[in-house]
């Protein structure tokens, strides 16, 4: 018992857009049953947080339960942090913010913030390189009537089974197509938000893991942003859509039980 307190590691889970904890219900269990502890929870306006996604008008706001769960996060106490998708820049602000309390921040098919440019330039350059034809059906609505409105964005059918999804099972996609909230990318925000610091961000260790069937963020841009700001690992599943939790658990498992080993 006691070497599995000795090499316990504390994972926190953390979602991406329009998603909340439930898509770790697959994951969280094999971590677990390794003898390791894990966190996964709602961020603002997601999953079963009572906030709507309109009143949510910063990515600070929108991070805000993971924040507070940092800051109780005992001073001689380091975490794996984990970020999906748009979780990779939740896990940023908490890097920023707690570098002290991160053993490792792993980036899953995650976007990638510097420390070099603002805060928006990682999802700039995605809209640049994306199309409007290639969101499909998913919506997106202004938060209100005044001309810079911060936008919402909901992901359609067609695009979660085409561009998220297309690995996963039926049940898979039908459980995502109930579950999704409205969320943002926040780019009003991103566009003026202090960038993050060397000191902050930039102390802290980075692994990227590429999910190479992701037709979401796609393994050219995943890349990209690895060739933009290079991290200490990079690892890369194979036959994975863009939500790897879902579509292969047991080798996500795998991927994070050897990186803890190697940096936590």
């Amino acid at each position: 018992m006691g070497l599995i307190d000795n090499e316990q590691k504390h994972f926190v889970l953390v979602h991406g857009a329009c998603h909340g904890a439930w898509c770790w219900f697959k994951l969280k269990p094999l971590l677990e049953a390794a003898g390791h502890r894990v966190s996964a929870f709602d961020l603002s306006a997601s999953g079963t947080n009572t906030e709507v996604i309109q009143h949510v008008t910063t990515l600070s706001d929108y991070t805000k339960p993971l924040l507070e769960f940092m800051a109780a996060v005992p001073p001689e106490e380091k975490v794996v942090l984990v970020g999906h998708s748009l979780g990779g820049m939740n896990i940023a602000l908490a890097m920023e913010k707690f570098p002290e309390k991160v053993s490792v921040a792993v980036f899953l098919a995650a976007f990638m913030p510097d420390y070099v440019h603002k805060l928006s330039y990682v999802l700039d350059q995605y809209n640049e390189k994306s199309s409007a034809e290639d969101w499909l059906d998913t919506q997106f609505l202004p938060y209100n009537a005044e001309i810079d409105s911060e936008m919402s964005m909901l992901f359609g059918s067609k695009f979660m089974s085409s561009s998220l999804y297309q690995l996963c099972s039926e049940q898979d996609l039908e459980l995502g197509k109930i579950l999704i909230r409205p969320s943002s990318l926040f780019m009003k925000d991103l566009q003026s938000a202090n960038q993050f610091t060397e000191d902050g961000y930039g102390y802290v260790r980075r692994v990227y893991i590429i999910c190479d069937e992701d037709k979401a963020i796609k393994k050219g841009f995943q890349q990209w942003m690895i060739d933009n700001n290079p991290v200490d690992r990079v690892k890369e599943l194979k036959d994975v859509d863009h939500m790897a939790m879902l579509c292969d658990p047991k080798q996500i498992n795998v991927c994070l039980l050897d990186i803890a080993h190697a940096y936590a």
